[in-house]
């Protein structure tokens, strides 16, 4: 049974991790927790969120960005797309009025976020692109955005009349994401080796991190009303902007690729790159940008889009990867 529903998962394309953070959506729904255990949770996720930048320090390779550096006109195309084109089009929405006010400022955030790595990577693999060149990218995306991100969140939310970022936000991102990514990065002689040997130790944690802090987030939510803020369909309009959000990016990352002269490798990393946003980023920055009640709904268009760009990417790295030898 539990083979035959994987087996559909897979058909339709659906990564099951998402059927996990709709269950922790699901969960917090029902059983929110509320004071003294809503304080002891909130201290147990800054602790899972800085285990998981470390991680992400620890895990990271030093070669293999000093590798890919000297690659600089797609390192800067990447994060032309990733921390000016998407902000631009986030800035658009949200000025539209399409969306409530709350699910405008979700989208400037979302749109603020670094790219992917893991998944990034992984499409430009399976897509034969330059993988080498989509670790840099990816990677000098991830650490660029703790600096990036909320210093965007604070100009833009703020340009478009909402509370959020500032420079207490700023600190905050330092003390609780990069001084652990650091440290990850210093202590990565020692401890790399055994990460790489128990990796899927480390997933299990990386991940279940990251459902923590969403199961924290929207058990204040819940809490503050988030329901009675969002209905069903506004859900149903916020899952049609993010595909076109998505579908603007991702035409944008192609053209700008083939206008610009690049290889046909080099530009599959451009897209898979330069078109994505990170969940895994985002959701932690989210708590410590946000009050508990207002991140909660603010990730929601962060967790829609996230299953749009995986169930995209899919299908296009499998034509990329089709595609003649000769153009590999």
């Amino acid at each position: 049974m539990l083979r035959l529903f994987k087996d559909l998962l897979a058909k339709l394309k659906i990564d099951p991790y998402i059927l996990l953070l709709v269950s922790m959506v699901i969960l917090a729904s029902i059983i929110p927790v509320r004071g003294e255990l809503a304080v002891i949770l909130g201290w147990i996720v800054k602790i899972a969120i800085a285990l998981l930048f470390f991680l992400h320090g620890a895990k990271l390779s030093r070669e293999a960005v000093v590798a890919g550096m000297t690659h600089w006109r797609l390192h800067l195309l990447i994060l032309a797309f990733t921390f000016v084109l998407f902000p631009l089009l986030g800035l658009l929405i949200a000025r539209s009025g399409v969306l409530s006010p709350t699910l405008s400022t979700g989208m400037l955030f979302l749109c603020c976020l670094p790219s992917t790595v893991q998944s990034s990577i992984a499409f430009t693999s399976i897509g034969r692109g330059n993988v080498a060149a989509a670790v840099c990218a990816a990677s000098a995306s991830n650490l660029l955005g703790i600096f990036l991100t909320p210093v965007l969140v604070a100009l833009l939310i703020h340009a478009h009349g909402d509370t959020g970022g500032g420079l207490d936000s700023i600190v905050s991102i330092v003390v609780q994401l990069l001084l652990p990514f650091v440290i990850g990065q210093l202590l990565r002689p020692w401890v790399g080796p055994w990460i790489e040997r128990h990796k899927a130790i480390v997933g299990k944690v990386d991940r279940g991190s990251i459902l923590l802090v969403v199961y924290s987030a929207f058990s204040a939510a819940v809490v503050g009303g988030i329901w009675k803020i969002v209905s069903i369909p506004e859900l149903f309009l916020l899952l049609a902007v993010c595909a076109v959000l998505l579908a603007i990016v991702m035409a944008a990352t192609v053209f700008g690729a083939r206008a610009l002269g690049f290889s046909k490798a080099d530009e599959v990393a451009i897209v898979f790159c330069g078109s994505k946003k990170s969940l895994a980023s985002g959701v932690p920055m989210a708590g410590i940008l946000f009050p508990g009640a207002t991140a909660g709904i603010l990730v929601l268009p962060l967790m829609i889009f996230h299953q749009i760009q995986l169930m995209a990417c899919s299908v296009i790295a499998q034509h990329y990867g089709a595609r003649p030898a000769d153009e590999a």
